[in-house]
């Protein structure tokens, strides 16, 4: 095929037509400072609080809840740096788990660093905490649980409205990486007890370098970056309006379609999940059966290297990856997938596909269709396959 067929959406996403026509007034027509007093700067502040109420309303908060960032990262370091600063003198305990994204995990393993404890929970084999375990590791000095709302290389999705409970009646305070999550599936910051959400634009066919953290009013937690009085005097630095006008956008049009891309996006997913686990052979799929992003599978394929099948995909025209794109040329297998009891061998062959709504079931076919063919290409050059049906003819 030589259309190329593009399923790496948990990487980034195409920034929608809407969005960049949306955006693009703002680069030349109305480029003032929002910060500035006069009228033609006043249009820019106008069009940060619509983006900024489009989003609160996405989420059931508040627009002054929303503030802000340069992305998900910055929104996971602000929400975890915050809370040990702000609510240190309570206790220095924090609850996440083995399979969070890197901007949590690092984020928590500097912390250890300056004195912090921090309770790594384990998952079972879908990727899910036991929730049994989350209450035997709260504290009297835990002041923050930070679990992902859905994970973004397996897909699996997380009890949050359980864990937002568990943190609630332990007055403890529940952080949630939603960067998967925002735009996929519907998340009600008050039904869920959040008190804090980090997502990002460019996951949702937005544009990139632009983020938001939810903060619950109420919190008390303190500027992230100083230098002025933006953002409430939470985050300073002066806005980024075509981004944040983007992001508005994407946020308006993903909760208007939500549901009838959910709708096409599993269909194609089970399509492709059903054909790849009937025709490869040793091959299992990562993460929760069911109870997983609409647009994610993952997969493990014995006796290949993941890398090999990446290059050879994408000689064909397919884009995909082994996992999170934050972790993209690190020769060390996937900590979510060694989290989930899978060995270093069968790590090091796993494959994301991550598809969106303009996918078709044809392309899907053609994935599949390559899929085999360049798997049972690698397993003919593998001295460990080769072997393994030595030793089922025994």
């Amino acid at each position: 095929m030589e259309k190329k067929i593009y399923l790496d959406n948990a990487a980034t996403t195409k920034t929608r037509p809407a969005v960049v026509e949306a955006m693009l007034p703002y680069f030349t027509e109305y480029f003032g400072n929002p910060s500035s007093v006069y009228e033609f700067a006043t249009q820019n502040k106008k069009a940060v609080d619509e983006a900024r109420t489009i989003i609160s309303k996405a989420l059931n908060a508040e627009s002054n809840e929303i503030y802000f960032t340069a992305g998900g990262t910055e929104a996971d370091n602000w929400a975890i740096k915050a809370t040990v600063e702000a609510y240190g003198d309570k206790g220095n305990h924090i609850i996440t788990s083995k399979i969070e994204h890197h901007a949590i995990l690092h984020t928590c393993e500097a912390l250890e660093k300056k004195g912090f404890e921090v309770t790594y929970l384990d998952v079972n084999e879908d990727g899910v905490i036991k929730l049994e375990e989350l209450k035997k590791a709260i504290r009297p000095t835990t002041i923050l649980i930070s679990i992902m709302a859905a994970n973004n290389e397996i897909g699996t999705l997380q009890p949050i409205k359980e864990i937002g409970e568990i943190a609630k009646e332990n007055n403890v305070l529940f952080h949630t990486d939603a960067v998967q999550a925002f735009g996929q599936l519907n998340l009600d910051v008050k039904d869920l007890n959040i008190d804090m959400l980090s997502a990002s634009g460019h996951k949702l066919n937005g544009p990139k370098g632009i983020g938001f953290l939810y903060i619950r009013k109420g919190l008390k937690l303190r500027s992230f970056v100083h230098g002025g009085a933006q953002e409430r005097q939470r985050r300073a630095g002066t806005e980024n309006v075509p981004g944040i006008v983007g992001f508005g956008k994407a946020v308006e049009i993903a909760m208007n379609t939500i549901e009838e891309r959910q709708k096409k996006e599993i269909e194609l997913r089970d399509y492709l999940i059903g054909r790849v686990l009937k025709e490869v052979p040793y091959v299992r799929l990562n993460g929760h059966k069911t109870d997983r992003l609409p647009n994610n599978a993952n997969f493990a394929f014995q006796f290949i290297e993941g890398e090999s099948l990446l290059i050879m995909l994408d000689m064909q025209n397919i884009c995909a990856s082994s996992g999170s794109a934050c972790t993209s040329g690190s020769l060390d297998p996937s900590h979510v997938l060694l989290a989930i009891g899978l060995p270093h061998e069968i790590a090091h062959g796993s494959l994301r596909l991550t598809l969106c709504e303009d996918n078709t079931t044809e392309e899907m076919d053609y994935v599949v269709d390559t899929i085999k063919e360049i798997v049972a290409k690698l397993r003919s050059m593998s001295p460990l396959y080769e072997d393994f049906i030595k030793s089922m003819a025994r």
